[in-house]
This record gives structure tokens, C-alpha cells and sequence, in this order.
């Protein structure tokens, strides 16, 4: 049998080997070390978690954020929201951007969400910081929805994104638009005319381990800001 590689070598091997077995590898294939997604600073996390929402909703949210091995609550809630600072890893399993460390997602779930979306993604951010691939990920998750550990939104599940801090992107540059999303089981799109031309609702089916979410852009920031028209193509990524 031959000799084992060095740990020293197989660590600078490793990212070379993931990519190789990941095919959406993207500008982004391997994760970056995770200190580049983590915000040093707690209380910036959460101050900037609670932009997401309006402050008569924020205010009284839960607030999560990033630790060693997952989100941690930081701070209770008095009205069953939860805000927390999303990273790149909540895109879609085939997203280009799966990998982004500059991607700032501030978003606020509402009760059911919380109940229904939000534990698939704690879970998920789990997975990346015990160090699984993508690949490996999107075969957890369809295992969990197989075995139903995970399971379709509840109805009426939604979340706010009106941060003007956040960073949604390459593409985007920056937070792109103010909007409303809701969690629809998957196969569901078509019911909300969903990425149709002209259609205020955007959004497209993904992987079946996912659940399905519809953006609709709204005129205000959560400061209460106006903003800007989006562009026609949807350049939101978490």
C-alpha cells in the first residue's frame, strides 16, 4: 500500500479535490475559511439583522447570529419573528454564488416560517461548519425531505428583506431591491404566475429538497426610505 500524503499536503489539496467533485463549482467552488463569513463584531451582526424588517416588527424579533456552529440566539423575541444575517450558503444548491463570502443577507421570518423554513437552514449552515461540500449537502437535504425531517413551508410563511446594508451578490452589487419573500411548497410557482413576463412576483422552482421562494419587490426600504425600481432580472442570491 502506498504511504499516505502529508496533512500538510493533503490540506492544500483539499480545495483542488472538492472542486473536482462539485459541478456547479462556479466562480466561487470550495468554501473560503469561515472567518470571512463571520461579522466580528455581535452586536453589529444583530444591528445589522434588524434592518431587515421594519422596526415595529424588528424591534420585538428574536435576533440570531453566525457562531462556531451555527447561528446562536442572541437576543428574545416578544412577537415570534425571527431576524438574522443570512450567507451565501442559503442560495440554491446550483446558485454560482453558493460560496460567496461577501454575501449579507439580513432577512426577518415571520412565525410559520420560523416553524417550517427556518430549521432547514440553521441546519444547513450546521452542515457548512462541520465542512461538508455542497454535494454532500444537497444529499443531506434530499435524504431529510425524503425521510421528512425536513417539510414544506406552512402556509402563510414569509419573510422581509428591505435592508439597504445588505449584500445580495455579485450582480447586484450590493442589497438590490426591497422585498417580501414567501415560502411555497415546491412544484407550486405557476400558482403565482411566478417569473412571468410582467409579473410582479419573481422567483423560480429549484431543487425538490428546497422550498420554493417568490420575491416581490416593494417601494420601501425598512427605514422608510423610497427606492429605485429593480432591474428586470433577478439578481438576488440567498
Amino acid at each position: 500500500m502506498r504511504n499516505p500524503l502529508p496533512p500538510a499536503i493533503l490540506l492544500l489539496l483539499l480545495p483542488v479535490l472538492v472542486a473536482a467533485q462539485d459541478p456547479k463549482a462556479g466562480p466561487y467552488p470550495v468554501a473560503a475559511p469561515l472567518d470571512q463569513y463571520r461579522i466580528a463584531s455581535t452586536q453589529e451582526e444583530i444591528a445589522l439583522a434588524r434592518t431587515a424588517a421594519p422596526p415595529s416588527i424588528s424591534a420585538d424579533a428574536a435576533v440570531l447570529v453566525l457562531g462556531k456552529h451555527g447561528y446562536e440566539s442572541v437576543v428574545a423575541g416578544k412577537n415570534g419573528f425571527v431576524c438574522f444575517v443570512q450567507r451565501s450558503w442559503t442560495a440554491g444548491f446550483d446558485d454560482p454564488q453558493f460560496w460567496n463570502p461577501k454575501i449579507r443577507g439580513p432577512n426577518c421570518f415571520n412565525p410559520p416560517a420560523v416553524r417550517s423554513v427556518l430549521p432547514q437552514e440553521l441546519k444547513r449552515t450546521e452542515w457548512v461548519l462541520a465542512g461538508m461540500s455542497r454535494v454532500q449537502m444537497a444529499e443531506a437535504a434530499r435524504a431529510a425531505m425524503a425521510n421528512h425531517t425536513f417539510t414544506a413551508p406552512d402556509a402563510a410563511s414569509f419573510s422581509f428583506m428591505l435592508s439597504k446594508q445588505g449584500y445580495l451578490g455579485d450582480a447586484a452589487g450590493g442589497p438590490w431591491h426591497p422585498h417580501v419573500m414567501f415560502f411555497v411548497p415546491h412544484g407550486t410557482a405557476a400558482a403565482w404566475a411566478a417569473g412571468l413576463k410582467a409579473s410582479p412576483i419573481l422567483g423560480t422552482e429549484g431543487d425538490p429538497s428546497e422550498p420554493t421562494t417568490l420575491y416581490i419587490p416593494v417601494p420601501f426600504w425598512s427605514d422608510g426610505s423610497p427606492a429605485t425600481s429593480p432591474a428586470n432580472t433577478h439578481q438576488h442570491n440567498p
